[in-house]
């Protein structure tokens, strides 16, 4: 059948030409548009749930919150994993799934599990599904910075919020744009409990009456003179005196206003998560989320090109600068082999050349490889396979082995050609070249083809990989698999071809190529000798396989190789408890510490999370985003472990125990397992504190390793707490229940959100609480005053 095929190929040489010049234009198309990564994404189908339960300790977002959800979740179809995570107001449940399921499907599983828990949640706490993208999605972060010192960091936070974050999520493939650092905005009423006692104002009082002062509403149509009017009533909150005068109840004839009982003033929001540059201070920044499974390359591209169409539309001073740009990356790992891949096409048509002693006959060889090349990205584009470092390095593999069908034709052909001039005395007419290159491709073709297929099929069980394996290393194994498939198909019907149009003229003997007189005398030599003492050479092989075993025995072992991806991530973490001012000062610290290295170009540092559900990280977990310098600007002798090493050495902070990862493989290991460091040990158990104490002597235990730099144990149990116990006989005597004096705890101690101010397209909280200097103590705390339902004064 494959004789039948190449002499078809042969008789009907011109369609063959004609379908190599589609498939050469449908591999062009195929390559400018498939998707351009570093790394294949090795991410689980996830979908994550983040519940925001305000002001909550992490033991009751725990209970009330994270366990339901972890629990319901367990049984959703197709889910393997289920991890809960509870933090300090927040909670964050991921799904984990089987590999091959449809991300889109599951998320519409999820969220019919989640209405089913949704009655069981507290209220205050609302459930909703994160972006559909990973930590891995992270490609691209900025911060936003005020050379002309005319905006704040609570400016710029608002200017990121309610302009560009909304301007970036309408790029094609983005699928959140999430805030880091600054300040929201915040209208605080701060409650006067002795003006409140004195008149006789409760809480409830004024939350409800800012909630009356705080509303539209609509009169239908009034038609007037042939004209319809809608009739619009705004009561929206627009400045500090609109606060000021809300009444809130009367007092005789005269009304009580909120100026009466509170001071109104704008200030930030509590928040838990910090951004800093540079060491230099405070900013705002962004970070780019893209959906999982696009193409990076293009998405980071349009980010780029929509940040610089909205400078023109940015305050005076305002800029945007990159802290985080995965493209450089991708740029610099698919040159890198694109250049290899050219250099390894130079060096196997410089040895046709030199071997086949034939230039036309080597063009036939190498045009192969290109068109073979081509044709594997058709199957990559359609299949939806992304060039990167291993589909890449697959075809990389593959280019060796994809000529060596097409040589062997080659010297077939010769062959013949050299036996008809001998037996003939002349050169074949056209009809007789044509015949002969027929024949001698059908002659060596069938075995040569099958040979191939051979060498294809070799990489069928990377295809039974699994997992994270299977998404790393199947790529590898699509292109090198369609890459030696298509050299196959073009070697019994292109190259056919092209010997009978290039393979004309004088063919060299073989003999008279020196190269091959001096290798076939030195190789005779030692085949006759080899199969003169079969048995010795036979046991010369088997006791080099039995040395093998020495280096491979000491060979290290690791899922993924290193890659240099030109940035670093430094994570170091603190202990439970890290204020927020603590927390700043810290981040500035390393951030300046880290920029005296001569070789960085850029320090951006976090600490705590994004506003992201992609981000479950707690104030003490710091991110900083280290950009270094062009290679050529580095010190001589500088590698970068020399610069880990020196960085390490720089940054010695008490308290903080340092880790330095590359960005990506940090993230595919936070997604992987959990655990933020290359290695880890996780410990199970029903009691926290046997686990806190067993995480603590393994934590002392690991640091005699040789190779470890630092270890640390998270603590579970570290968490600082004021409980605030209600004694129920007394709340009583006095009308109130667990939950009014609960009520009084969240909102004059923590402060409550009561609703928002609506100023053009911005949206800013309205908070009310006490005066922190009545809040800031335990005995203070105690001495807490406020007014009962039935206008009784007591105290905490």
């Amino acid at each position: 059948m494959i004789a039948a095929l190449i002499r078809w190929s042969v008789g009907n040489r011109a369609l063959v030409l004609i379908a190599t010049a589609f498939l050469v234009v449908a591999g062009l198309f195929s390559v400018a548009h498939t998707p351009l990564d570093a790394l294949p994404d090795l991410s689980d189908t996830q979908v994550i749930i983040r519940t925001p339960y305000p002001g909550k300790a992490p033991q009751v977002v725990e209970d009330l919150v994270t366990y339901p959800l972890t629990t319901t979740m367990l049984s959703v179809p197709g889910a393997k994993t289920v991890r809960g995570y509870s933090f300090f107001g927040d909670s964050f449940v991921y799904v984990l799934f089987d590999d091959k399921t449809d991300p889109y499907w599951a998320r519409s599983r999820v969220v019919e599990y989640l209405n089913q828990v949704q009655s069981r949640l507290p209220a205050g706490a609302s459930a909703s599904l994160g972006p559909d993208a990973t930590g891995v999605g992270w490609v691209y972060e900025y911060a936003l910075i005020d050379r002309s010192a005319k905006n704040d960091i609570g400016q710029l936070r608002a200017l990121n919020d309610w302009f560009l974050r909304y301007e970036l999520k309408t790029v094609p493939d983005v699928s959140e744009v999430a805030s880091i650092g600054g300040m929201v905005k915040q209208f605080q009423v701060v409650l006067d409990p002795d003006r409140m006692r004195a008149l006789g104002v409760t809480q409830a009082m004024v939350t409800e009456a800012l909630q009356k002062a705080n509303q539209a509403s609509g009169g239908s149509v009034v038609e007037m003179a042939e004209t319809e009017y809608m009739v619009r009533s705004r009561g929206f909150l627009k400045s500090l005196d609109d606060f000021r005068t809300i009444p809130v109840t009367v007092s005789g004839a005269t009304p009580v206003l909120l100026k009466d009982v509170a001071f109104v003033q704008v200030g930030p929001e509590m928040r838990r998560g910090i951004a800093e540059l540079d060491g230099e201070g405070e900013v705002t920044g962004g970070v780019v989320v893209m959906r999982s499974g696009k193409n990076a390359r293009s998405t980071i591209e349009a980010v780029k090109a929509k940040l610089e169409a909205l400078k023109a539309s940015l305050p005076r001073g305002v800029e945007v600068v990159p802290t985080y740009d995965r493209s450089l990356l991708i740029d610099r790992a698919v040159d890198n082999l694109r250049d290899k891949l050219i250099e390894e096409f130079i060096v196997v048509a410089v040895v046709c050349a030199v071997f086949l002693f034939h230039l036309r006959s080597a063009f036939v060889a190498v045009v192969t490889l290109p068109v073979g090349v081509l044709i594997a990205f058709i199957v990559m584009h359609w299949q939806g396979v992304s060039a990167n470092i291993l589909s890449l390095g697959g075809i990389a593999i593959a280019l060796g082995a994809m000529v060596d069908a097409a040589i062997v034709l080659i010297e077939n052909a010769h062959k013949h050609l050299e036996a008809f001039e001998a037996e003939h005395g002349r050169r074949p007419s056209n009809g007789e070249h044509w015949t002969l290159v027929a024949s001698s491709a059908a002659e060596v073709g069938p075995a040569l083809f099958f040979s191939l297929l051979v060498i294809t099929l070799s990489f069928v069980p990377v295809f039974t990989l699994e997992a994270q394996e299977g998404r790393l290393f199947s790529p590898l194994a699509f292109t090198k698999t369609y890459a030696m498939a298509a050299a196959a198909g073009l070697s019994v019907t292109l190259v056919p071809v092209l010997m009978g149009y290039l393979i004309r003229g004088r063919i060299p003997h073989e003999a008279s190529n020196p190269i091959n007189r001096f290798l076939m005398a030195v190789y005779r030599p030692l085949l006759e000798a080899v199969l003169r003492f079969p048995k010795s050479t036979l046991a010369v092989a088997v006791v080099l396989l039995a040395l093998t075993a020495i280096p491979v025995s000491r060979l290290g072992g690791e899922f993924l190789p290193p890659l240099d991806e030109g940035d670093l991530l430094y994570m170091p973490s603190a202990l439970p408890g890290l204020s927020v001012s603590k927390a700043a000062e810290l981040l500035q610290q390393t951030d300046r510490l880290i920029k005296t290295v001569p070789e960085v170009q850029s320090v951006f540092g976090k600490a705590g999370r994004a506003d992201s559900a992609t981000d479950p990280a707690p104030l003490e977990m710091f991110e900083t985003t280290i950009q270094f310098k062009p290679r050529d600007q580095w010190r001589p002798g500088m590698t970068p472990d020399k610069l880990v090493e020196e960085l390490d050495r720089t940054v010695k902070v008490p308290g903080l125990s340092n880790i330095w990862v590359p960005p990506i493989r940090n993230r595919i290991d936070m997604l992987a397992t959990g655990i933020k460091s290359p290695v880890g040990v996780k410990v199970s158990g029903p009691d926290l504190a046997t686990i806190d104490r067993l995480a603590g002597q393994i934590e002392a235990a690991v640091k005699n390793v040789p190779g470890v730099s630092s270890a640390l144990a998270e603590r579970l149990t570290g968490g600082r707490y004021i409980d605030v116990d209600v004694d129920r006989l007394a709340a009583a005597r006095y009308g109130l229940s667990v939950a009014d004096v609960q009520a009084i705890v969240s909102t004059a101690i923590g402060g409550d959100n009561v609703g928002e101010v609506i100023q053009g397209r911005e949206r800013f909280p309205i908070n009310v609480r006490y005066p922190r200097e009545i809040r800031d103590s335990l005995e203070r705390l105690r001495q807490l005053p406020f007014v009962t339902p039935v206008g009784a004064t007591v105290l905490m």
